[in-house]
């Protein structure tokens, strides 16, 4: 079996299947190939890219190993960056991030804890937060 995307002559698209590319030429030369849309029988076979199945393992991308390093990096350097430049205000991070939100505190970067409870209703109430990435285990200290 062969999948064609064909075309009619009014630009409808669409797709058919055919025992073989012969039993296509065969019927549209008979006119027996017509568009569902619209029925018009001057239909032309689009450009396709075939579907080649393969048994190798393609080098598409990053495996899995190297990805998992990549992102453990990120989540490292995303901590470091807020530790090094966002004022810690530790267990008091919901008043804080409320108070600035809504001006009774200066405007600045901070960072903490805050329970799962505080952050639902900060973000009900439209206050901008997001959890840090949790900090990676260290590879040297591993098993």
């Amino acid at each position: 079996m062969i999948r064609y995307a064909l075309q009619c002559d009014h630009g409808h698209g669409f797709e058919a299947w055919f025992g073989d590319s012969a039993a296509y030429d065969d019927q549209a030369a008979r006119g027996l190939v017509e568009c569902p849309l619209c029925g018009s029988c001057g239909v032309s076979k689009q450009i396709m890219a075939p579907a080649v199945a393969g048994t190798r393992k393609t080098a598409s991308g990053p495996d899995l190993a190297n990805m998992q390093t990549m992102m453990t990096q990120m989540a490292r350097e995303v901590r470091s960056h807020v530790e090094q430049n966002f004022d810690y205000v530790g267990d008091a991070f919901a008043r804080e991030a409320r108070d600035i939100h809504e001006g009774r505190s200066e405007k600045r970067e901070i960072y903490g804890e805050a329970t799962p409870a505080e952050v639902k209703k900060l973000k009900d109430d439209g206050v901008p937060c997001a959890a840090l990435p949790p900090l990676p285990p260290d590879p040297a200290k591993a098993h």
